[in-house]
């Protein structure tokens, strides 16, 4: 059941590297697009795969090569090591919600139908965004639209919505458009709205906080000259992975040797990171937004 076109499939894939008798991670499994890929180019090599989310389960190969986790990647280090696998050349990482997640309609992701505010990617959690925004107060909301929207008027936000629950509780997405609509700017009333529901997908998901501990965990696990590859769909995240394989801290803080030279654990593949091409952005419209960042552990 593959349900999601991998965005910057071939070049991901070319900048894990692969050794076909190497250990690889794809901790973003989802539809199996990249792990499908990787295990094309393995031999005796291991892919252990990562997802939270139960539906991907029902993507996973017959394939003794590939071992599946149904677990969120900030577990990586321990599953890995549970595991017996003490270091591994190469791990990928396709952030974001999948296609699939947004396209179903009771999953609650999109603000383009109606349907329940969920927005887990772990459907066993136990937060959800009604949840969220009928229980947080106005200064917590205002802090969610400000850090992971970007919205420089964050508080306004979380005013309307507070002001609005006291009439009737947040249940559906229609829900949400309607306390917030006026907000909207005219003719951009679209991607304000994508704005809106990324803060809440984000703060439900612990998405930021989960990303710094996955990577923090990659670094120690990878091996001298294996590959980081991730792919981001935002500037939130793009910014702590660039500042990741740049310096080997969230902040871009860099640390000088003797010499002089930036002190990093990495070793930058692609300065600037890449996007995808017109005929990709054509084929896949969705992909629009990625942008690919590729380091080598020193």
């Amino acid at each position: 059941m593959a349900y999601h076109i991998p965005a910057l499939l071939g070049e991901s894939i070319y900048g894990l590297n692969i050794k076909p008798d190497g250990i690889y991670v794809d901790v973003t499994f989802g539809g199996g697009g990249h792990s499908m890929e990787i295990l094309k180019r393995l031999t005796s090599g291991r892919l252990i795969a990562f997802d939270q989310d139960d539906d991907a389960i029902l993507n996973v190969p017959d394939d003794k090569r590939i071992l599946f986790l149904n677990q969120n990647f900030r577990f990586l280090k321990n599953n890995l090591l549970f595991n017996n696998i003490s270091s591994i050349d190469g791990l990928i990482a396709d952030l974001g919600v999948s296609f699939h997640q947004f396209d179903e309609p009771d999953r609650g992701f999109t603000f383009r139908q109606d349907a329940p505010l969920d927005m887990r990617m772990n459907k066993h959690g136990k937060l959800t965004a009604s949840i969220l925004l009928n229980t947080s107060d106005e200064e917590t909301l205002a802090d969610i639209f400000y850090n992971y929207g970007e919205f420089t008027n964050s508080r306004r936000i979380a005013r309307e919505i507070v002001a609005a629950r006291e009439i009737k509780p947040f249940k559906s997405v229609n829900d949400l458009v309607e306390a917030v609509g006026k907000m909207a700017p005219f003719r951009k009333e679209h991607k304000f709205y994508a704005r809106i529901f990324q803060s809440l997908r984000i703060a439900v998901n612990h998405e930021i906080d989960y990303l710094k501990e996955m990577l923090g965990q990659s670094l120690i696990m990878l091996a001298k000259g294996g590959r980081l590859v991730v792919i981001t769909y935002h500037s939130l995240e793009d910014r702590i992975v660039k500042n990741f394989m740049k310096t080997g801290n969230f902040e871009g803080e860099e640390r000088k040797d003797f010499f002089g030279n930036t002190d990093s654990p990495f070793r930058l593949i692609t300065k600037k990171g890449i996007t995808p091409g017109e005929d990709e952005v054509n084929a896949n419209n969705r992909s629009r937004s990625a942008r690919l960042r590729i380091a080598e552990k020193i």
